[in-house]
């Protein structure tokens, strides 16, 4: 697909969906990181569970960069593209470990995992959203008025 056909087929996304994936993502993180200001656990277990968040919603946003470039057309290495697809399976699976061999009640477990998985679902959309934003045609033809 050319990067005129990502264009054409490309919308603006409206208000009210980017302002809802913006909230999901604050709700997400905040409920997440109130989580682990307010849970039991020790300094270093919060730390992992912290950089376990942080290091899956960069390779989430980075996975679904890579996916849109291809899409585009836009050359994306198959080492790179495979490492963002790593990244997103390794950070789910440490975030797993470190659920499953927690002394955590079920309730904390799932409420650990519902967050996690609502923040990198909420990142993904925002990304999606800031590229699709980036590439509508609205956002050309204003550019191109004012630049008249």
């Amino acid at each position: 697909m050319s990067q005129t056909q990502l264009h054409s087929k490309c919308q603006k996304p409206t208000g009210a969906f980017i302002g809802a994936s913006w909230v999901s993502l604050l709700i997400g993180m905040s409920a997440y990181l109130i989580g682990l200001w307010n849970s039991n656990l020790e300094l270093n277990e919060k730390g992992y569970y912290f950089t376990v968040l942080l290091y899956g919603l960069f390779s989430a946003i980075s996975l679904q960069k890579n996916v849109r470039d291809r899409l585009a057309g836009i050359t994306v290495t198959n080492i790179y593209y495979g490492l963002s697809w790593f990244s997103l399976m390794i950070s789910s699976l440490l975030l797993a470990i470190g659920i499953w061999n927690s002394q955590m009640l079920a309730s904390e477990k799932g409420f650990y995992l519902m967050s996690f998985v609502l923040s990198l679902f909420a990142s993904i959309t925002i990304q999606k959203n800031i590229r699709d934003l980036a590439l509508s045609p609205q956002e050309e033809n204003s550019i191109e008025q004012e630049n008249e």
